[in-house]
């Protein structure tokens, strides 16, 4: 090849030169009080059943360049937020009200070891009296920023 021809390009597919965007937002809001671990078992427990209720959530299966396979995860960025227990509450109050996919994480779950265990733990405490420590929300942006209204992202 001479100095003056141009280097072969690699084609690339059109989806691959186009800003993904999504309507929708997946955001997790921890109370600024749990310790490390805590605050990771709590998100992950969180957003495990967003799958299941919407499979659109999720993307396609990986692969590595030796073609050794790996679960698929979310297609779309999962942001954490963290607040005080006020903020929490007003923030359960706003989902509910917006009637917005949700899950919660009280902080009996914390002595539980399994998922019978955790649903009986919530199903004995009144809505109001909820001592929430997580809450997981999925739904158009806008209204999921203003359900997390008054809530710091997560450092």
């Amino acid at each position: 090849m001479s100095t003056h021809e141009a280097a072969p390009q690699t084609p690339r597919a059109p989806e691959a030169e186009t800003p993904v965007r999504f309507d929708t937002k997946i955001a997790v809001l921890l109370r600024e009080d749990l310790e490390t671990w805590q605050r990771l078992n709590v998100t992950a427990f969180l957003v495990s059943g967003l799958g299941k209720q919407f499979p659109e959530v999720i993307g396609e299966p990986y692969e590595d360049a030796d073609a050794v396979g790996y679960l698929p995860m979310f297609r779309q960025p999962v942001l954490v937020f963290e607040g005080t227990k006020e903020t929490l509450t007003t923030a359960h109050a706003r989902v509910l009200s917006r009637a917005l996919p949700r899950a919660l994480f009280t902080s009996d779950l914390f002595a539980t070891g399994n998922d019978r265990d955790n649903r009986a733990a919530v199903r004995a405490v009144a809505t109001a009296d909820l001592d929430l420590v997580g809450l997981a929300v999925y739904g158009p942006k806008n209204a999921v920023d203003k359900v997390l209204k008054g809530a710091r992202m997560h450092p």
